[in-house]
């Protein structure tokens, strides 16, 4: 967990339970909370003028989800979906900025989780501006990869569909498949019951 949960729960936090596709917060809301997910998963993301759903981010346990707005005023710039049976501990801003004004070690937590956060949104920012499909699709698995304690090759199952990988690189999903097979022939992940090792 990035924040004890007991010191989540002691500021005012509580326990909410999510259905896959239900909302969170919305885009354009103001944050009154910081959200720490328990379990499950929820994705980040807004709609273009299209309607094409583009995902930002996705959040796995142990996680916050848009920690940045704890500490400013502004308003919601995605939606958050949960994409699984999800709980998630929501703490009123003051109480979160509170307790991290208490506690060192969950001060420098959240603010190294934030560093982290922001440096791999800029890697992935100049990796989906590439013209280069595979420059994309490696971008965003080298970033969930990074996550996870090992980093041996194949050695991570990404979770996501291949649907999922074409609203966070901006392909479409035609070509990420077409884009995944053909990395998988350079030895660039293995491909084992059509989940992906990287």
């Amino acid at each position: 967990m990035l924040v004890d949960t007991d010191l989540l729960l002691k500021y005012g936090g509580f326990a909410e339970n999510y259905a896959p596709s239900e909302i969170i917060f919305s885009e354009g809301e103001i944050p009154h909370y910081y959200y720490q997910l328990v379990t499950g998963s929820v994705k980040l993301n807004h709609f273009a003028e299209d309607d094409k759903e583009m995902i930002q981010s996705i959040v796995f346990e142990g996680k916050s989800v848009c920690e940045l707005l704890s500490f400013t005023d502004q308003k919601f710039p995605v939606n958050a979906v949960a994409m699984a049976p999800s709980i998630v501990i929501k703490v009123p801003k003051d109480g979160f900025l509170k307790l991290i004004a208490e506690h060192q070690q969950s001060a420098v937590a959240t603010q190294r989780y934030v560093a982290d956060r922001l440096y791999h949104k800029f890697r992935l920012m100049q990796n989906n501006a590439s013209k280069y499909s595979h420059v994309r699709i490696k971008g965003i698995l080298t970033y969930f990869k990074s996550l996870s304690d090992d980093k041996t090759p194949y050695s991570y199952e990404v979770q996501l569909t291949r649907k999922q990988l074409a609203a966070l690189t901006g392909l479409r999903i035609e070509t990420v498949i077409r884009t995944v097979k053909k990395m998988e022939s350079e030895k660039l992940l293995k491909i084992i019951k059509r989940k992906i090792y990287f």
